[in-house]
């Protein structure tokens, strides 16, 4: 009984995984008829014009990441947030300082940069927003998103010189970034990230809701609701919350030791 227990359920496991991949398809297709702002890889920032807080106050948030990078060997790889994403996450490539996880705001690595997570906070239907951290040479092979119902956005904070070559691929389309400057793209559609340059790359990335009409709206409400009962989103949460503590330690040996050196001088 053993023996064939372990086949029977590897057959459910695919039978689950194909399915599955259908029905997300027929979703999406289905989102794709309701968006309201095209179906395209990269998407027209004018469809988002709540996004100018941020472009108009980019030095701030620029000012805000700085503060954080002192502290950059504290800010997990992505894939120890998400083990998810181990295979589009590498060693210490990508590293990812969280500000809200599906609607769940982290309040202690939001106090890190209170200017910047009161703008996102002012953005309608966000989902989720973090600091990416991508280091010189890195390499972020072709995958795709789980859900067209959102649209991932992106603002440059610290670009590489060579901005040429080190950029965003969508499809056929290719997106570098500008600081202060914002693109918005599907990541439905498979994309990779190159960094062939000497330098790091820092961008502010968030997550909103697609403008669609009102049934794939309810429908993509749905798909959320049950994506935060599952282990994708469940897992990462508790791993948010264990490197928000690591990082809070951090600063705060860091004050500790400052005050000490002080006293002594």
């Amino acid at each position: 009984m053993a023996t064939s227990a372990k086949p029977e359920r590897s057959a459910l496991n695919r039978a689950f995984v194909t399915y599955g991949r259908r029905f997300r398809n027929l979703i999406a297709g289905f989102q794709s008829r309701q968006s309201l702002i095209g179906d395209t890889p990269v998407l027209d920032t004018a469809h988002f014009p709540e996004f100018k807080v941020l472009e108009e106050n980019w030095l701030d948030v620029l000012s805000e990441i700085q503060e954080i990078l002192k502290f950059r060997e504290q800010v997990p790889k992505f894939h120890e947030v998400s083990t998810d994403q181990k295979k589009i996450s590498k060693g210490d490539q990508w590293r990812t300082f969280f500000l809200f996880g599906f609607g769940t705001k982290l309040e202690r690595n939001c106090a890190k940069a209170p200017k910047t997570a009161a703008m996102l906070e002012s953005i309608p239907n966000l989902q989720t927003a973090w600091f990416s951290i991508l280091a010189p040479g890195a390499h972020i092979p072709p995958h795709k998103g789980v859900t067209k119902g959102i649209v991932t956005c992106h603002m440059g904070l610290i670009v590489p010189k060579d901005r040429e070559n080190c950029r965003l691929r969508v499809e056929d389309e290719y997106c570098t970034w500008q600081e202060g400057k914002i693109f918005v793209f599907d990541d439905t559609y498979r994309h990779e990230v190159s960094n062939n340059t000497d330098d790091e790359r820092v961008v502010l990335l968030w997550h909103v809701d697609r403008p669609m009409k009102t049934p794939a709206r309810l429908l993509h409400k749905l798909f959320i609701a049950g994506l935060k009962k599952s282990s994708f989103f469940k897992s990462p949460q508790k791993n948010m919350a264990t490197f928000e503590d690591r990082f809070e330690q951090a600063t705060r040996d860091a004050a500790e030791t400052l005050e000490k050196m002080s006293t002594r001088d």
